[in-house]
């Protein structure tokens, strides 16, 4: 008799669960389903599922399909079952595609391709799934497609770019149902549209999708013009949907813990904010705005709106290209500066002087999951630690999800007049620099 085994999580169950069970059920004689536990999906990140553990069970249950139903509730438990139950064949979903190849060593291992084309189920017509369709000019994702997976209720399902070989590629890469040239029958059965494309052709694409009513993420900055944003956020207001910017730092915890106890006197008054960042510290590199965005963006949520000036220092090359800049940004009672690189070395770290200590956050403080504190008069650092998982994305997603539950169309950890600063302080930048 030939035993498989497959695991997922099984929330607001749906014809893509069904089917991996119903095609795992087909290539052996036996079926094992493994249905994450509470506590495991916390360990792992999992956020944002609706359904109790009783329910994902009974939904499995409710299939016909499994011979039997356990309950995963730790890492490495996979070994130990395979090794209990004497499995043959470990099956799970292509987007984990070699997260388990050293599980081979026990059983053989199938990836199985995503189902497609999830918007037309019951389940999506009772507003449970939430399709995500990706603007791009490149094949890369950001990790929109893998970060969507540790959130219930999300499902990247189709990708558009004006130049087909590129659309082809994105959704061949990442199993999607479908890819577009044409960017209205694109939107046509979407809910949510992630905009990555060149900074230039932001604000139109994201215009179009708020006119045909989708809730839509941008990578930052959307605009340098913050005229331009304004509208787009009058817009937004207009057609009751949401329009966030991919600043990731603002959604993660320990940064907002960070910028809560700062407020709390932690370290007495504020008196400088230094972000030093590189923009070969990202995957693939990142342009100087966007990279400089999460500094700007720090800094604002740290000292406030009331920047009194802004001035930069510009370094190039011989040849006229950008390597390094001393950004300052003046405030009444304090001052923030942002060393930044391309090609040289800067070292990454983000400090908070007050009166009273200073906090450190080192190395890639924008991806932080702690930060150590120097408080005047004790000799020890006190470090704050807080759970991070994957880049950030996935905290934003969350933070989306609850605002379209909510009905709310501005969103708190990025407030409409942040992003307007942070545009007007881009623009100054770029007009001097």
């Amino acid at each position: 008799m030939k035993k498989v085994i497959t695991y997922g999580t099984f929330d607001l169950f749906h014809r893509g669960h069904y089917n991996i069970i119903k095609r795992a059920k087909a290539l052996g004689d036996y079926l094992i389903v493994g249905v994450t536990s509470e506590s495991y999906d916390i360990e792992r990140g999992k956020l944002n599922v609706r359904d109790s553990l009783i329910k994902r069970i009974e939904n499995v249950r409710k299939t016909g399909l499994a011979d039997e139903i356990i309950i995963e509730e730790y890492q490495g438990q996979k070994i130990n079952d395979i090794i209990k139950y004497n499995i043959d064949l470990l099956v799970v979903g292509s987007d984990w595609r070699g997260k388990f190849d050293y599980l081979k060593n026990y059983c053989d291992v199938m990836y199985l391709e995503r189902t497609k084309n999830i918007s037309s189920t019951k389940i999506r017509s009772e507003g449970t799934i939430f399709n995500i369709g990706v603007v791009t000019d490149d094949i890369n994702d950001n990790g929109i497609v893998s970060e969507t997976k540790f959130v219930s209720g999300l499902h990247v399902e189709r990708v558009y770019s004006d130049e087909p070989d590129v659309a082809e590629a994105f959704r061949d890469k990442y199993e999607l149902d479908s890819c577009w040239t044409d960017y209205d029958e694109f939107l046509s059965d979407l809910d949510i549209v992630y905009i990555k494309c060149s900074q230039k052709l932001r604000a139109d694409y994201i215009e179009r999708a708020i006119e045909q009513n989708k809730y839509v993420i941008s990578d930052t900055p959307m605009t340098l013009s913050p005229e331009r944003l304004q509208e787009l956020f009058d817009k937004a207001k207009e057609h009751q949907v949401v329009l966030v910017e991919r600043l990731t730092l603002v959604y993660l915890r320990a940064f907002n813990q960070l910028v809560w106890h700062v407020h709390s006197n932690l370290v007495g008054d504020i008196i400088s904010v230094k972000c030093a960042i590189c923009q070969d510290d990202f995957e693939g590199g990142k342009s100087f705005n966007e990279t400089v965005s999460h500094a700007i963006g720090a800094i604002i949520k740290l000292l406030g709106r009331e920047c009194l000036d802004v001035s930069t220092n510009a370094v190039t090359d011989a040849q006229g290209n950008f390597v390094y800049d001393v950004i300052t940004m003046k405030y009444k009672n304090a001052l923030a500066s942002i060393e930044i690189g391309s090609t040289v070395d800067v070292e990454d770290e983000l400090v908070i002087i007050g009166s009273g200590g200073r906090v450190t956050i080192p190395n890639d403080w924008w991806n932080t999951g702690y930060f150590e504190a120097k408080i005047e008069g004790n000799e020890f650092l006190k470090r704050y630690s807080f759970n991070f998982e994957g880049n950030g994305l996935r905290y934003l997603l969350q933070e989306l999800l609850i605002m379209i539950r909510d009905k709310r169309t501005e969103c708190t950890r990025l407030f409409y007049d942040e992003s307007l600063l942070l545009s007007e302080i881009l623009k100054r930048i770029n007009q001097r620099g």
